[in-house]
């Protein structure tokens, strides 16, 4: 594949500092570093990553990246280390839901989303499920994977999901997952 390109200063150093917080998922949430400004970079709707428009190939860069994520009260996305906060763009969600299990029926059932980055979580009280609804009317389905952090999920993920639609205590159509019901309709809930 050719020599590897150099990279500026500023994403060494991002590299550099992901890479020494070690294995797992890091505090992010307890870090308060200084904002250092933002980066071209770009996690984009389909979850693939971006830097200065060139696709970011390598996957464990990715996975790197994706352990110092933050999304913070201002809505905005950030890669955090214990020195640096740098904003970057995400056009939906820094996650897929690339899976569903199902364990149990009724309200005791258990949602287990995937994402592409191999977390596995179950939907309900800590990992709600939010419906948005595009322009065309199309929704858009999220789960809540770390902090303020969702996925969205795959359109087969999301088929899974509604084909497992019941009426809810209100009549509106949803989804039971840990003893709490998601509305899967707009307008609803």
């Amino acid at each position: 594949m050719g020599s590897p390109r150099s990279k500026p200063d500023g994403m060494q150093s991002l590299i550099e500092a992901a890479r020494k917080v070690g294995d797992g998922l890091p505090p992010v949430e307890r870090w308060h570093p200084e904002y250092c400004g933002e980066m071209d970079m770009v996690i984009r709707r389909d979850g693939s990553w971006w830097h200065e428009g060139t696709r970011i190939g390598r996957e464990a860069l990715v996975r790197l990246f994706a352990r110092i994520l933050r999304k913070d009260e201002d809505g905005e996305t950030y890669l955090v280390t214990p020195v640096e906060k740098i904003r970057i763009e995400v056009e939906a969600a820094p996650f897929l839901a690339v899976r569903l299990d199902v364990a149990g029926e009724g309200k005791a059932r258990k949602l287990i989303f995937t994402t592409n980055m191999d977390e596995s979580v179950i939907a309900g009280p800590d990992h709600p499920l939010r419906m948005d609804f595009n322009a065309d009317g199309e929704p858009e389905p999220f789960v809540r994977v770390r902090g303020r952090l969702e996925a969205l999920l795959t359109r087969p993920c999301f088929y899974e999901l509604a084909a497992l639609a019941e009426p809810g205590p209100d009549g509106v159509m949803g989804v039971w997952s840990e003893g709490v019901f998601f509305a899967l309709e707009k307008g609803a809930g």
